[in-house]
């Protein structure tokens, strides 16, 4: 197997990497880097290639202008310009990312290095796999690390204004790119069950299937403290020399430096809660008789120059020190290199009987709890994210609440006083570490996953439709794609028909310059019947059921078998209708409304709780598309049958660029068409659950109902305009 890992906006390469260096280049990093090198361990793979965004910028090491650096016989790093040459944070990269597809497209097809499977990780790596995926015909995996939709929740609560917030980080382009890649990836690979729940507010959650699989820790360079005193003749000149070099480095902040060591390590960002460590520390004269403290946040060299986030964080630092007169019991070091000196500033904080500190607003996993947990520090973390999973399985410290400050200060005084609790911590962390956390353990797993899902996805093929010349030559040349629900868009159901004359001559000599298409919750018949009625000119592709099917035309005979195939996988239809036999609120509708991949009901809007059936089905609900639609129609699909999904396959399959398909609905099992790259038109008179488009940048909210809606959006995105 050949595969491909996508990071696009942290600074990779194979030594020295700079961890902490801005709030981009955290643990992430580190995690990507060692997954890359412990599935390039495997037998059964034959390459690893990592992705990442290519750099020429004289503030940055030349390493990152490296077009190929290969880090072993089955790994390397490929590095792929877009937005130009310098370093840019990933806020501003958005605006670049499919000329990074591009690139890459490129690149792979010139160094014949087609992938077997990808992995995307963060939300623009997100994006750009996703659009990949559909291309090369490839199933992919999806690490978010971090989600955009908890951060805007604790930027508002911060104060900032919403719209500055989504200026600033591009919340619009982010939320798409997640939204596309939980109804696209193969499944989401989690860290922790707390962080499946965070994905909750999403509107593709059902659509995705998660797996926790916690990351690993390189145990050759985060081994236990007391190992060194039994032969340190193993350790090479470089490892003596930061052994030395973070001992040095910190003494000189010490009066007395042989004192225990209360340790940090995070990148200076606001929600690492540095202040409210420095407040704790600093108002318990005590702490401060038993312990020195020292934060190492991130590597800087002149403040002034740095972001205005992180310049507020570390001036924040500095004043504390003065407002609590720390001087000669905190550490705030300048630069720590992460390959060598990291984890021996882990081993020193345990031979000195320290503990390691983690106290974030939340905290998304805790990578530097597991490395100093495997050398040997006993831990005081966050209650809020990750941590309250680690530590209950690991039995090597205390969780406290990030805003109680006794709470913290109790904790490490129990932890440094007493000194049978430190050894039993320390001993339980060394311990348990390596049969819970291990890379070994994650890519066995990831890899059954893998060969599973790419087992399932196999036998995508093109459907020969050469009975109909000009749908078959559309599809090969055009290069733009309308597709437009039925009722209530292409057919305004109030009965006020204005717009569907000039809309239908459209369509009738539509020519080359686009494909025309269908997308409904209605059977192929009755689809064929509402055309007819209203003189719609036959579709070149018809998506029925609310994805269920593909069609090209309006032939039963020209169904697309690749679809039906790929949309089989775990499919159990008459599973689904047992268990939901007897809901309250749900009848089956008619015969003529299911489909041997589509289970429709009618709802009693009054009876029906959603959330109740979705735990009835419980684990049942990752293998299934749950869609409720205006309240009163609810279809149940195989988890890869959507109109969304069906569109991207289109377009991919048809090699017409998504952002030059324009998608038109009105209600809830239209919303996933809307995911991606696509242009959105909502027309007037939409449910109410459609408001969730609102501020997406690439949708349009007609005031215009039914045809008229069509119409507005065709001109507002210069449909017809040559591109």
């Amino acid at each position: 197997m050949r595969i491909h890992l996508y990071s696009l906006h942290g600074l990779f390469r194979g030594k020295d990497l700079e961890i902490g260096r801005d709030s981009d280049n955290g643990g992430q990093i580190v995690y990507v880097m060692e997954l890359a090198q412990a599935l390039s361990q495997l037998p059964d793979i034959e390459c690893v290639h990592l992705f990442t965004r290519r750099i020429d910028d004289p503030n940055y090491s030349s390493d990152y202008n490296v077009p190929v650096e290969k880090i072993n016989d089955k790994f390397d790093i490929r590095r792929i310009y877009c937005g130009g040459k310098k370093y840019l944070p990933k806020e501003w990269l958005w605006d670049h990312l499919d000329e990074f597809v591009s690139n890459t497209i490129q690149h792979i097809k010139s160094e014949n290095i087609f992938p077997d499977w990808m992995h995307s990780h963060y939300a623009d790596a997100g994006y750009v796999v996703t659009e990949l995926s559909a291309y090369l015909n490839v199933p992919y995996a999806h690490t978010a690390h971090s989600l955009g939709k908890p951060k805007l929740e604790k930027l508002l609560a911060s104060g900032l204004e919403r719209g500055e917030a989504f200026e600033r980080y591009h919340f619009n382009d982010r939320f798409n790119a997640e939204e596309a890649a939980l109804a696209n990836a193969e499944f989401i690979v989690t860290s922790t069950d707390q962080e499946i729940s965070v994905f909750k507010d999403y509107i593709n959650f059902n659509l995705s299937e998660y797996h926790i699989l916690p990351p690993g820790i390189d145990f050759e360079k985060y081994y236990p403290y007391f190992e060194d005193f039994f032969d340190n003749s193993q350790k090479s000149v470089e490892q003596k020399q930061a052994m030395v070099t973070s001992k040095e480095r910190m003494d000189l902040f010490f009066t007395e430096p042989t004192k225990p060591i209360i340790l940090a390590i995070c990148r200076p960002d606001r929600k690492k809660n540095i202040h409210g460590l420095l407040h704790a520390y600093g108002a318990d004269p005590e702490l401060q008789a038993v312990a020195n403290l020292a934060i190492f946040a991130g590597i800087r060299s002149d403040i002034s120059e740095m972001p205005q986030g992180e310049k507020e964080v570390l001036t924040e630092i500095l004043l504390s020190m003065d407002r609590y007169n720390l001087y000669g019991k905190l550490a705030i070091p300048k630069r720590h290199d992460t390959d060598s000196e990291v984890p021996e500033i882990y081993r020193l904080c345990a031979r000195q009987k320290g503990v390691f500190i983690n106290v974030a607003l939340t905290e998304h996993f805790g990578l530097t709890i597991l490395e100093a947990a495997s050398c040997g520090c006993p831990i005081v973390a966050t209650n809020h994210g990750g941590p309250s999973e680690i530590l209950p399985t690991l039995e090597n410290g205390i969780l406290v609440a990030p805003e109680d400050t006794a709470g913290i200060q109790a904790a490490l005084k129990k932890i440094l006083i007493n000194s049978e609790l430190w050894t039993q911590y320390s001993n339980s962390g060394v311990q348990k570490i390596r049969d819970h956390y291990s890379w070994t353990a994650h890519v066995k797993r990831y890899m059954e996953l893998v060969s599973s899902n790419r087992e399932a996805s196999e036998g995508i093929g093109m459907k020969n439709i050469s009975k109909m010349p000009l749908v078959q030559r559309r599809l090969k040349v055009s290069n733009k794609m309308l597709i437009t629900d039925i009722d209530g868009t292409l057919v305004d159901e109030g009965g006020d028909q204005t717009g569907i004359e000039e809309l239908r001559d459209i369509l009738k000599n539509r020519g080359e310059d686009f494909i025309f298409g269908i997308a409904s919750g209605r059977s192929l018949v009755k689809i064929r019947k509402a055309l007819e009625e209203h003189d719609i000119p036959t579709p070149d592709i018809v998506i029925s059921s609310v994805g269920a099917n593909i069609y090209y035309g309006l032939d039963d005979n020209l169904k697309d078998k690749g679809w039906r195939q790929h949309i089989a996988y775990r499919w159990k239809r008459s599973k689904a209708i047992e268990m939901i036999k007897g809901f309250p609120g749900l009848e089956l509708q008619e015969e003529a409304n299911q489909s041997s991949s589509k289970i429709s009901y009618y709802v009693e809007e009054d009876v029906f709780d959603l959330n109740k059936l979705m735990q009835l089905l419980g684990p049942m609900t990752r293998q299934l598309n749950v869609i409720l639609t205006r309240g009163i129609y609810l279809d149940i699909l195989p988890k890869r049958a959507s109109k969304g999904r069906a569109v991207r396959y289109l377009a991919h399959k048809w090699s017409v660029p998504l952002h030059q398909t324009l998608v038109c609905g009105d209600s809830g099992n239209d919303l996933d068409m809307f995911a991606g790259s696509t242009m959105g038109v909502v027309v007037g008179d939409h449910a109410e659950e459609m408001e969730i488009l609102r501020n997406s940048k690439w949708v349009h909210f007609s005031n215009e109902s039914g045809p008229r809606g069509v119409l507005d959006g065709l001109k507002q995105f210069n449909f017809f305009e040559k591109k």
